[in-house]
């Protein structure tokens, strides 16, 4: 799971297209993530994409020191040109074999530089899917990008009680769907989740 670099860059051009075609229409509507609207989705992007660009770097501080949870995300002025730009950085950061070495910080949690990695792939794979069901837009993730997520999951799943997962209960699909709804339900999210008319 944490012996693997890979290039983000394929994915993070997929999340920048999704959020490009979210309309402002969008941004006050519910996503697969309860606490999230469409805006708070972007807002949680750009501040991962933020903190895992500093972690790759190795350039601990506010950004990588910072839980998540601590507040609810949300955009500011210029986010569109914004958001684009540091994902890009994102995927050059983690081009550096280096990134993927040592440790780091995120999320205010110490941990290896490879873990850092593939939960970078993992966050940029499952919330894409999350933008992308939220404002109905088609969604192909990398396929690099979803197998170290799916088996990042997958990992994380079997270290925990009770089938908890990342970011909550692990949702049953059949082992014969395909690899991106296993990956969903390993995130604790419904696959078949669709936005409310």
């Amino acid at each position: 799971m944490t012996d693997i670099t890979l290039d983000l860059g394929p994915q993070t051009r997929i999340v920048a297209r999704l959020a490009e075609g979210v309309t402002d229409a969008q941004l006050a509507d519910g996503t697969p993530c309860p606490r999230y609207a469409v805006r708070n989705m972007l807002g949680h992007l750009l501040g991962l994409a933020v903190a895992f660009r500093d972690a790759g770097r190795k350039s601990l501080g506010a950004t990588t020191d910072t839980s998540p949870e601590a507040a609810l995300p949300d955009i500011g002025p210029g986010w569109r040109e914004r958001l684009p730009t540091v994902l890009d950085e994102l995927a050059e950061v983690w081009r550096d074999p280096e990134a993927w070495t040592g440790m780091t910080r995120a999320g205010g949690l110490d941990l290896p530089g490879g873990v850092a990695g593939a939960v970078t792939a993992d966050e940029l794979v499952i919330h894409g899917w999350d933008l992308a069901r939220a404002t109905g837009q088609p969604y192909e993730p990398d396929p690099a990008a979803l197998q170290a997520a799916h088996d990042f999951l997958l990992a994380a799943a079997a270290e925990s009680d009770g089938g908890g997962g990342i970011f909550g209960p692990v949702v049953p699909v059949p082992p014969t769907a395909p690899l991106l709804d296993r990956t969903i339900g390993l995130s604790g999210r419904d696959p078949d989740w669709t936005r409310s008319a």
